[in-house]
């Protein structure tokens, strides 16, 4: 399923667990008012407070992690863009017959590269073009290798190897960096101390002799959005906040490569 998609549902389903446990804790309370005034005013406060900063933690923990995985991704795109512009200015120390062929597998090379986040909600597709991508990167180092040997200064061959190992590897980071992502049994606790403090909220607001929609509405409304914006960061190439914009950068590479 598509993860904006896949979000959009767990918070919402979050907002509406959120709003049964509410009734829930609210019943349980007005239960007890009937049979135990005094107990249902005392006695639980510590209890509350120890759960409600329990999820304070878990949210602020899950949406630091994702916020710093969302930056990373952000830094990688300019990185990679950086490399692979080096790297293309480089060939220029090589004679102009091997500078013209991979000056073409350079083109050949970014344009898969973008094609593999283009294509990011076809997992099949995109891993395609990942493979393709790859298979570039053989070629290029292929032709690289001897053409360096061949430099007459070993200053130039340090020159060119080296920028086309970097430009290679910040591939595989950035490959990683797709794959890395908060463990589900995170989630999971996120959700279920939630529902749990519903359950305490509305047990705290049974004291009321109505029920106080607004901080009904608002605790649940407020915790669901959090998840959903939490979520949107891990996958910041299908919700509302993405990273495509810096693909940019990568384009403008591949315009300067005449």
């Amino acid at each position: 399923m598509n993860p904006a998609i896949l979000a959009a549902f767990a918070s919402l389903g979050l907002l509406l667990g959120m709003l049964v446990c509410l009734e829930i804790g609210r019943r349980i309370g007005l239960r007890r008012m009937a049979a135990d005034p005094e107990g249902v005013k005392s006695g639980t406060g510590p209890v509350d407070s120890a759960v409600f900063a329990l999820l304070g933690l878990l949210i602020a923990f899950t949406f630091a992690s994702a916020a710093n995985r969302y930056d990373s991704r952000r830094h990688l795109i300019v990185e990679e863009s950086n490399d692979i512009g080096t790297a293309y200015l480089r060939l220029d120390l090589l004679a102009d017959a091997q500078r013209a062929e991979l000056q073409g597998l350079f083109r050949q090379y970014l344009d898969a590269r973008l094609e593999t986040y283009e294509r990011i909600a076809d997992p099949a597709a995109s891993m395609a073009e990942y493979a393709h991508s790859q298979e570039i990167q053989s070629r290029i180092w292929a032709i690289a290798v001897p053409a360096a040997r061949a430099m007459p200064s070993p200053a130039a061959q340090q020159l060119l190897l080296p920028a086309l190992n970097e430009m290679f590897d910040i591939a595989n980071t950035r490959r990683a960096a797709i794959m890395m992502h908060q463990p589900p049994i995170v989630f999971v606790m996120v959700v279920l101390v939630a529902l749990c403090g519903a359950v305490l909220a509305g047990h705290s607001l049974a004291i009321g002799r109505s029920r106080s929609w607004i901080h009904i509405v608002a605790f649940a409304a407020v915790t669901a959005i959090t998840l959903y914006v939490i979520l949107d960061l891990e996958y910041p190439r299908f919700g509302l906040i993405r990273v495509d914009a810096l693909d940019q950068l990568l384009i403008t590479v591949r315009a300067g490569m005449k």
